[in-house]
């Protein structure tokens, strides 16, 4: 049967490392699940791999958008499976890495199957241009606490289509999120890298010590005039704009990067805590290739 090796985990974990390492054993391609990595205009903010990186295996899903076209999740799971086939037509194996956890869930096991009203939607986005996005999340946490414990808080669109299906059924969003009977015709070996909290809050401090180096703030500036996007509203790019427009200095956005990363790592680390079909390795204590390679055989 073919397998596809699906990795998740925290930023800066090692998912890329971890990902080419396998590609390269099993001679195979991979598929990137990063929505942030999918906008060419978007590098250093976003941690894309290196061009040696991307030269070592082939990779897809990386640069192939620009940020003023709109992508969904649903595009992405049809887009990505007929990928995925593609390469088994060829391959034994896949992986899939990636932090995006709303892609990634959607690739493998489907997607949400709950109703939708453009009313209630327009009236909840007229509020979010009134009242604010800050609004909108309260409301959220009181209606349904646990689902507003593992989605990204500053995703006016997963905030929005919550509170509307909220609204619809009378029911918390986290009740009713049940997949779709759609899935992958192979073997799905799902892992999550993860180390103890404070070392990989203090691998998120350097990598942003190093974007920055590497000329993040010059990267944010070259798309100012885009930064009403969605696709810009995004950690290590909104921060920046607000010190392009003067609302804090250079070394207060840095360590808003820096805490905004580290509460959406711990967000990620939630999101597959305690969940059975989800292989949970600690990367600090041995080499997560091996076991991975001896859950194919098994």
């Amino acid at each position: 049967m073919k397998t596809l090796i699906a990795i998740s985990g925290p930023t800066g974990v090692g998912k890329t490392a971890l990902a080419i390492s396998l590609a390269q054993q099993f001679r195979t391609e991979i598929i990137s699940c990063d929505s942030r990595q999918f906008y060419m205009e978007m590098s250093i903010g976003v941690a894309k791999p290196t061009l040696e990186e991307l030269s070592t295996v082939p990779h897809h899903f990386i640069s192939f958008l620009s940020v003023e076209e709109e992508y969904t999740a649903g595009m992405f799971l049809r887009e990505a499976r007929a990928k995925i086939q593609e390469v088994f037509q060829e391959n034994e194996v896949v992986v899939v890495v990636g932090g995006s956890m709303l892609y990634m869930d959607a690739l493998l096991y489907g997607l949400d199957e709950l109703p939708g009203d453009k009313k209630i939607r327009n009236t909840l986005n007229q509020r979010w241009e009134l009242e604010g996005l800050s609004v909108l999340v309260e409301e959220l946490k009181t209606k349904d606490s646990d689902f507003a414990s593992s989605v990204d808080l500053e995703n006016a669109h997963r905030v929005i289509r919550a509170l509307e299906v909220i609204q619809i059924t009378g029911k918390p969003f986290s009740e009713l999120r049940t997949k779709s009977s759609d899935s992958i015709d192979a073997k799905i070996i799902h892992v999550f890298l993860s180390g103890e909290r404070e070392w990989v809050y203090n691998r998120i401090n350097m990598r942003v010590d190093k974007m920055v180096e590497e000329g993040l703030f010059e990267e944010v500036q070259g798309l100012q005039s885009m930064q009403h996007l969605q696709a810009l509203n995004t950690v290590g790019y909104k921060e920046i704009f607000k010190f392009i427009e003067g609302s804090c200095s250079k070394e207060e956005a840095v360590v808003e990067i820096k805490k905004n990363t580290r509460n959406y790592a711990k967000r990620q680390m939630t999101w597959y805590r305690n969940k059975p079909h989800v292989c949970q390795f600690d990367v600090q204590k041995g080499d997560v290739s091996a076991e991975i390679i001896s859950l194919i055989s098994n």
